[in-house]
């Protein structure tokens, strides 16, 4: 089991350091960097799209480095779980469950993976481990999650209600 653990951790939380990075410096041959993720976020409704672009790349990155660590668990996943999250709601979700047709389900695989990741724990071969570190259960799964929760809920909204004259300045 403990090495079934790392082999998911690095594997799951190594892709999202990279597709973090692409994100925000353009690297690994597809990545948009921040400009073309922008834009992206923009099209999808995700307003205004280069702020949104900087955090939803620290969050891959950032997510997926706490977690291939096994670092402060479970707060890694939580915010890879929020990423996915957002993801689905804003790009895959009308267009179904199957990848073939741009749908959610390799974004579900993930979010199952990760909640899988927080029950079980970092693992005997993390840092987490290794330090002795243990963060107080229940609470910061709770606060991690709170925080990833607003996060979402801002990213698929802010851009709506600027976009309907809501956050306009009135005169």
């Amino acid at each position: 089991m403990e090495f079934g653990l790392l082999v998911i951790r690095v594997v799951v939380g190594g892709l999202f350091i990279l597709h973090g990075c692409q994100k925000l410096f353009g690297s690994f041959e597809s990545g948009a960097g921040i400009p073309g993720t922008a834009a992206f976020f923009e099209q999808v409704g995700i307003r205004p799209g280069r702020p949104f672009a900087i955090l939803a790349g620290i969050a891959e990155a950032g997510g997926g480095i706490l977690t291939f660590l096994g670092l402060l668990m479970p707060i890694g996943p939580i915010v890879l779980i929020g990423v996915m999250i957002t993801a689905i709601a804003a790009v895959h979700l009308k267009k179904g469950l199957w990848i073939a047709r741009g749908g959610f389900e390799y974004n579900l695989v993930l979010i199952a993976t990760c909640l899988a990741m927080i029950s079980a724990g970092p693992g005997g071969r993390s840092i987490d481990s290794a330090a002795g570190l243990a963060l107080p259960e229940p609470e910061t799964g709770i606060l991690a999650a709170i925080v990833v929760l607003v996060a979402t809920v801002l990213a698929l909204t802010v851009g709506s209600l600027l976009s309907t004259g809501l956050g306009a300045r009135s005169e």
